[in-house]
């Protein structure tokens, strides 16, 4: 890569990274919020769960949309109008008056989010069409929990400091929009419609290899599953092993800490080792560090929790990885929105299905099962292998 389009490409991650860092942390930071909102407005649980639910849900619902439309408006002008609207949504937040506000407010920056990680991820792809890919995307990903840590770090100490919650949230909203204009100056425009050379239009959603896509998609599906399955209830695993509540309220930061070391590294490690054989490693490792924290006294289940994380979250970034190599440079943008969708919708569902089995069969069970159903992502990983038919290109 000559030294120009180097540090185009670098430039484009940078800004990239600092979008992610941005709009993860507007919408993790709701974990922060919803407690305060709750308080201050005298929500109901209720009104709670509705609340974080057309948050998720708007973001899940909108990014194929999104794909579809930066095909014809551009990945970077419409990443732009997304932080956009996400930081005026906040800015909305920071002024609502009572529940409608609170659900509107979140509605929309779920949908200015929801923008964010398929053409992110699609600006990164282009700028780093071969090798170093994988890590690059690997370093994306690692940033979203920068932003997770941050702004729900942020909240926290001006409440501490007897800030009212409303400065941080405006404050946020106003930072969105600044990253909006910084997208503009400093992600260059790698939408592929802008080249003035006439090129064949491509039908349909540009897959080069169904089969190998589609088995990737179900690898996502399991992996995400078994990701919000685990961080919702290993708090109270520990519970039911003796663990004090304020002592179990930690599992889920440890695994996140090491899950922001995992998404960078498995990337890293995808590039030396190729996808399959990096997904059977991490995915073989999750499966067994999840049955370990069964086998394991209930404190000392703290020392393993980082290491889970680097699996349990790093898979992620090799999927990401991947797309890529599956799908045309003009349909990168629908292709990422649905394996990102794919993840989102799992990851709701997941905690309903795992909450429910373990009304069922109890919570050391629920746990195993999620450990053992893991390692359906072992001979799905053989399917791409198959599928792929050329293994030598990417593995």
């Amino acid at each position: 890569m000559p030294a120009s389009s180097a540090n185009t490409a670098n430039r484009t991650l940078k800004t990239s990274c600092g979008v992610h860092v941005v709009h993860d942390g507007l919408s993790d930071v709701s974990y922060v919020l919803l407690p305060l909102l709750a308080q201050n407005f005298g929500l109901n649980l209720a009104q709670v769960g509705v609340i974080r639910t057309a948050h998720r849900v708007a973001m899940a619902a909108f990014q194929v949309p999104a794909g579809l439309i930066a095909e014809r408006f551009g990945e970077r002008n419409l990443l732009a109008l997304g932080t956009l609207l996400a930081g005026l949504a906040f800015i909305g937040l920071g002024f609502a008056n009572g529940f409608w506000m609170i659900l509107i407010a979140l509605f929309f920056a779920g949908m200015g989010s929801a923008v964010q990680h398929p053409l992110s991820s699609t600006i990164i792809s282009h700028a780093f069409p071969g090798a170093g890919r994988r890590t690059a995307l690997g370093t994306y990903n690692f940033s979203g929990d920068v932003g997770k840590f941050l702004f729900g770090g942020i909240v926290s100490l001006c409440v501490l400091a007897g800030i009212s919650w409303q400065a941080p949230v405006v404050g946020f909203g106003v930072a969105a929009i600044a990253t909006a204009v910084a997208i503009f100056l400093w992600i260059a425009n790698t939408h592929t419609h802008s080249s003035t050379t006439p090129k064949p239009k491509i039908q349909g959603w540009g897959i080069r290899n169904k089969p190998a896509f589609v088995a990737l998609c179900t690898v996502d599906m399991v992996d995400s599953m078994t990701r919000t399955g685990f961080l919702t209830f290993i708090a109270f695993l520990l519970i039911a092993k003796g663990v004090a509540d304020g002592w179990a309220a930690l599992a889920v930061p440890l695994v996140l800490v090491g899950g922001m070391a995992g998404k960078y590294l498995c990337g890293v490690l995808a590039e030396k080792l190729g996808i399959i054989r990096t997904i059977v490693i991490t995915e073989l490792a999750t499966g067994v560090g999840i049955l370990a924290t069964l086998a394991l006294p209930g404190y000392a289940t703290f020392f393993l929790l980082p290491l889970v994380g680097v699996v349990l979250q790093g898979t992620s970034s090799v999927i990401y990885g991947t797309v890529g190599d599956l799908v045309e440079p003009d349909k990168l943008p629908r292709a990422f929105a649905m394996v990102y969708t794919v993840g989102a919708v799992s990851g709701i569902i997941a905690p309903i299905g795992y909450g429910l089995l373990g009304d069922a069969i109890g919570i050391e069970k629920t746990i195993a099962v999620a450990g053992v159903l893991v390692l359906l992502t072992l001979p799905l990983a053989m399917v791409l292998q198959a599928a792929i038919g050329r293994p030598h290109a990417i593995d």
